[in-house]
């Protein structure tokens, strides 16, 4: 007998937990990809066509309009709610990376003009929306990167009050069709930060190129002298460079999401061919070690999944006195999306050489995979932003009320107000050491003497000046810092959802074996010391093994997977 799977099937998935036109909107976006079929989504992604049919579906269904207008901006059922655009996110990625992008660089170049106190560039952009329209963010350049201090985008003031823009953008999804592209550049007279709205389809707006080889257009714009009326105008100063910050903020949380739906699909794929391909006269899910490579892949995803669930959560309580979204919401980013690249390493173990053909979802997922953990700011990236937190999180815990599923229909108000963005290393956390002091299962008890030698090497030899100048060394205690908040919001969701112990311990399986790896991994550094090396040492330690347990999962949650999902041909 299965268990109920965390695995999206997009066929079974009753969406009852939606209220109905949220529902009756996710059904129709699945029947979309379904009756297009599987043959249409890989020509067009071998074609590079430009997806026409799905900003057509969505215009004809107002589907962005209903997701991403605000509660006060738009008709009945409009609002801002992750619980729900989480749910799209997921479909959308399911059925490939390209329809996903449309939409999270929507959101992205949404985010600006949401947060702004422009009412004429709001109402705008709810009509737009409301028209089918799509959206940018013009904020990284060709010469800069992320590095936004640095933009050539030029901002003249003229004698009526006005700009002419100048400069070019690089990178920016949607940037030869969107409605509207929320610019971030500098004002030439104040040397002041600046956010406005460019519309594609303007004379001053070039296009210069788009610089991927895909579906999506990922442009290139220069902006030649282009009028910026005052009404354009969404921001200047500090509340510009927040504006940027704090989009980022909302919108990268959707590449887990996006992850999650593409090994999902993938997870189907695979099981479906090894169960019906027979090798030297056995099953190929007959073999020992395919059977590992599917639980261990299984149990990745189903914790990325709840992991993510529980970061939603977070996101939509968050207020000025509750802030620890900041430090969920980058690993939604950069710890989810890794784990999916493992996911997928793992599942093209047991694919192998059909994991390459050309008829296959999985040769897109493998591709696309690889792009989340790069966009909107590396690993790295997140990771110094993670570091931020470690201390408050360890030494420093604070008291919160109980966080429930935050499940309910209403606008997420706050990610447009988040406010200042300094401060970080002041945000504190509830006492992780409750939740899994709640938990009382073999790997989870290995994975607390884990978590307490982790404290030791923090007190008794935390990294020296020369060593935090050390971004590999501060990147792998990043990665252990990151192992253990993973684990507790996985361990809270596991209670909400009531998770059996076999899938939990799983979870522990690969996770005690994750935190041995890199603290082998640090103990192993030229620069550390001879206490780091000792404490890293001891904090490899072996998972519990139980065969029996092992079993069951393949039993009741693996091997029940096989044929409940094929994508319409």
């Amino acid at each position: 007998m299965g268990r109920r799977t965390l695995i999206l099937n997009p066929k079974l998935e009753s969406y009852d937990h939606l209220d109905p036109r949220s529902k009756a909107l996710i059904k129709k976006t699945i029947a979309f990809f379904e009756s297009r079929g599987k043959a249409k989504l890989k020509t067009d992604d071998h074609e590079r066509t430009w997806y026409a049919d799905f900003l057509e579906f969505e215009k004809k269904e107002q589907l962005f309009a209903t997701f991403l207008t605000p509660e006060g901006y738009g008709g009945e059922g409009v609002r801002w709610d992750t619980f729900r655009n989480c749910a799209l996110n997921e479909v959308l990625g399911f059925y490939g990376l390209a329809h996903w992008y449309t939409w999270q660089v929507s959101i992205l170049g949404l985010g600006p003009i949401w947060i702004s106190n422009n009412e004429e560039a709001k109402q705008r952009a709810a009509q737009l929306l409301d028209e089918g329209g799509i959206f940018a963010f013009g904020l990284s350049e060709k010469e800069h990167g992320a590095d936004i201090y640095s933009t050539d985008m030029c901002l003249t003031r003229q004698d009526d009050g006005s700009y002419l823009a100048s400069g070019s953008k690089y990178y920016i999804g949607n940037g030869n069709k969107a409605a509207l592209v929320s610019t971030f550049g500098k004002l030439t007279d104040t040397d002041e930060y600046v956010f406005f709205v460019a519309d594609s389809q303007h004379p001053n707006y070039e296009l210069v190129q788009n610089v991927v080889n895909s579906q999506n257009y990922v442009a290139e714009y220069r902006l030649n002298n282009y009028p910026v009326a005052k009404a354009d105008v969404l921001a200047t100063g500090r509340d510009a460079w927040d504006m940027a910050l704090n989009t980022v903020n909302v919108g990268k949380f959707n590449l887990g999401w996006a992850s999650i739906g593409i090994c999902s699909h993938a997870y189907f794929e695979a099981i479906n061919h090894a169960s019906h391909r027979r090798l030297f006269d056995h099953y190929v899910t007959d073999f020992f070690h395919i059977k590992q490579l599917f639980i261990d892949s299984y149990a990745r995803l189903s914790a990325m999944k709840l992991f993510a669930q529980r970061g939603v959560d977070y996101m939509r309580c968050a207020n000025p006195d509750d802030r620890r979204y900041l430090l969920f919401t980058p690993m939604v980013k950069m710890k989810v999306t890794t784990q999916g690249e493992e996911v997928i390493n793992e599942l093209w173990d047991v694919m192998a050489a059909k994991g390459f053909e050309k008829n296959m979802y999985f040769e897109m997922a493998v591709r696309d995979i690889r792009a989340l953990p790069k966009l909107e700011g590396t690993v790295h990236v997140n990771m110094a932003l993670i570091l931020k937190f470690m201390a408050n999180y360890f030494f420093k815990p604070a008291e919160y009320p109980e966080t429930p599923t935050m499940d309910e229909p209403v606008n997420d108000t706050f990610l447009f107000n988040q406010g200042a963005t300094k401060g970080l290393g002041k945000t504190q956390f509830h006492d992780y050491r409750k939740v899994y002091n709640g938990v009382n299962l073999p790997n989870v008890n290995i994975f607390k003497k884990q978590i307490r030698l982790l404290k030791i090497l923090l007190m008794a030899a935390k990294p020296s000046k020369e060593q935090s100048k050390d971004f590999d060394f501060l990147l792998i205690l990043g990665e252990l810092f990151t192992l253990v908040v993973y684990g507790q919001l996985i361990l809270e969701n596991a209670k909400i959802k009531w998770i059996e112990d076999d899938l939990i311990e799983q979870i522990f399986d690969f996770m005690v074996r994750d935190f041995s790896k890199f603290a082998l991994q640090l103990s192993q550094k030229g620069s550390a010391t001879r206490v780091q090396q000792m404490i890293c040492n001891r904090m490899i330690k072996r998972p519990a093994v139980d065969e029996a347990r092992n079993t069951r999962v393949w039993e009741n949650y693996v091997y029940t997977m096989k044929d409940q999902y094929e994508m319409n041909p």
